[in-house]
């Protein structure tokens, strides 16, 4: 059981890392105005904070410290949430481009919260 755990966390790294690299590309691509540059930038922020966190996780030197960058890692999923919809909205790119990476960032945040009310459940 502890293999299948450790190669999960492993797999949602580096999900994350790869989720990380399509919003850069898409953040690339937006047009050059200055409305989407702020967004950008809080895209990206919150998006490469979502595996940054996974990965001090694991070098966490407590249970609580370990729940603690789970959390953080849920939060910068939520709020990456956010700032793809406001692009979507402000319709500074195509719809289909921010429905894949919502998509995307959605089932990262769901096994995040799964994780992390487990981790509650133990008493982390």
């Amino acid at each position: 059981m502890q293999k299948l755990n450790s190669k999960f966390k492993i797999d949602l790294v580096e999900r994350c890392y790869k989720f990380s690299l399509n919003v850069i590309k898409l953040t690339d691509s937006l047009p050059n105005k200055r409305s989407a540059w702020i967004i950008a930038d809080q895209l990206i922020r919150s998006a490469t904070s979502i595996g940054a966190n996974l990965v001090e996780a694991r070098a966490s030197s407590s249970r609580l410290e370990f729940k603690k960058y789970y959390e953080i890692a849920l939060k910068s999923a939520n709020e990456t949430k956010y700032w793809l919809n406001l692009l979507s909205d402000a319709k500074l790119t195509e719809a289909y481009k921010i429905e894949e990476l919502l998509a995307e960032v959605t089932e990262i945040a769901n096994m995040l919260g799964s994780g992390v009310i487990k981790l509650k459940a133990k008493n982390f």
